[in-house]
């Protein structure tokens, strides 16, 4: 698999403390396979920037803002709202997200 991509690419192994999913995979290093760079950190998480974390939580809580009303302090979903549309999986007991409608 490795060999057959574009030099350039980036594969991360997340498994390489397990022996690897990823064929040239190196513990704690990246390794280069013809122009492929392998990543096999074994503590990827660790290696994250806590300020991923701090934006994951913002982005969380600036979409739940939408489903309020702050004047009112009550939920007020907007059905119609692109986002609402994208993420809503059931309403009223029904199915309504296209991608998890039953098959006829």
């Amino acid at each position: 698999m490795v060999k057959s991509m574009k030099p350039g690419s980036v594969l991360v192994d997340l498994a390489v403390e397990r022996g690897g999913n990823v064929e040239g995979a190196k513990a704690n290093e990246v390794a280069d396979v013809g122009g492929v760079k392998i990543v096999g950190y074994t503590n990827l998480a660790g290696r994250v920037a806590a300020s991923a974390s701090s934006l994951y939580a913002r982005n969380l809580l600036s979409f739940i803002e939408t489903l309020f009303d702050k004047a009112t302090k009550s939920l007020a979903v907007k059905w119609d709202d692109e986002l609402v549309k994208a993420t809503a999986l059931t309403r009223d007991g029904a199915v309504i997200h296209p991608n998890f409608q039953p098959k006829a």
